[in-house]
């Protein structure tokens, strides 16, 4: 299993990307870094590049709205440049609060659009002439709405460092976490349960599965948790740090009804706290919404406890098929705590 962390910023992401050459040499293998609606993610990456020798640098996530599949390519591949080799492309739909809201663009067939940018890139970092009849249409016609109709097949002008990146989609959803495991290098959940991951998207992922190129590697599983090693109930009690994350999501992000994060918790069984967790959250009552997350799935979601128990949650991750554990250590000392976990991997 491969470790990665989160690039967990507020303020001043410099300061956050200059502590990643000490996790680098702790065995740290990729820093993932997170656009949302807050600095874009690819000047962080290529600042990353520049500071770390080793580490795979990815996008988690890149929306498919707000850049073209051409801005997409060119991105990935100067990514893939600067860093020698080092970079994965995340991708994800988000939603449409972000896309409607932040970058003023139709949210409208994620599914659709997201195959479409797969195959442009591609097609792309092998120097293919970009061509495109479906979504998108290159080069744009005067029927599809070119003012001037003087577009036509480019390729690539720079050749890529690889002629092939890895691809990782974000996905939640039944239908998008079959798509992942059709046409993606690797697949993005959030708030995983690994003993439970498997009445979410189980079906999905074998569905998917069965429709998979040969030639295209096994798909990848990235899945995130907080990670604290320690004795006693000081330890135990750092869960309570991840309350407000799982909250903000299972019920402030999207709308009743429009809640990718919430319909996830109901799948794992907790239909009821999900409901309530959303109703205090978008009535302002945070602190009463974290309260009820389920210590359980705050238990299995996390690797937080004393060394056997951290070694038992790593087996279950492993077991649920993870390749690329995120960790974000909650402790003074992250460089440490991530060469303890990767000495108890490798």
């Amino acid at each position: 299993m491969l470790l990665s962390m989160p690039l967990m910023y507020a303020g001043n992401p410099r300061e956050a990307a200059d502590q990643v050459g000490r996790l680098e040499k702790a065995g740290l293998d990729t820093v993932w870094v997170a656009e949302a609606y807050g600095f874009d993610s690819p000047t962080l990456m290529g600042y990353l590049a520049a500071k770390t020798e080793t580490i795979e640098i990815g996008s988690a996530i890149l929306n498919i709205y707000s850049r073209t599949p051409g801005a997409l390519l060119q991105t990935a591949a100067g990514l893939d440049n600067v860093s020698g080799g080092r970079a994965i492309l995340g991708l994800g739909a988000s939603g449409p609060q972000v896309i409607e809201g932040f970058h003023g663009v139709p949210y409208s067939k994620p599914l659709a659009r997201m195959a479409e940018v797969i195959d442009i890139i591609r097609r792309g970092l092998k120097r293919e002439p970009l061509t495109a009849d479906g979504l998108f249409h290159l080069p744009l016609s005067k029927q599809d709405g070119a003012v001037t109709g003087l577009g036509k097949p480019l390729k690539l002008l720079t050749r890529p460092e690889r002629d092939t990146i890895p691809i990782y989609i974000a996905a939640l959803g039944p239908r998008s976490v079959e798509q992942a495991a059709e046409i993606a290098d690797g697949w993005i959940p959030h708030l995983f349960h690994p003993e439970k991951a498997h009445l979410v998207w189980g079906d999905a992922l074998a569905a998917g599965a069965a429709k998979r190129s040969a030639d295209l590697a096994p798909l990848e599983i990235n899945a995130n948790a907080m990670v604290a090693i320690g004795e006693g109930p000081e330890t135990k009690a750092l869960l309570d740090f991840a309350r407000p994350i799982f909250a903000l999501y299972v019920g402030g992000m999207g709308a009743k009804g429009k809640n990718f994060y919430n319909d996830v918790a109901v799948a794992y069984g907790y239909e009821k706290e999900a409901a309530d967790i959303q109703d205090l959250y978008l009535s302002g009552k945070k602190k009463e919404a974290e309260a009820l997350i389920p210590t359980e799935w705050l238990e299995a979601a996390n690797l937080v406890g004393p060394a056997s128990y951290v070694k038992e949650r790593l087996a279950a991750f492993t077991e649920a098929g993870v390749t690329n554990l995120g960790l974000t250590p909650a402790t003074d000392d992250p460089a440490a705590t991530i060469a303890q976990v990767k000495e108890w991997v490798s």
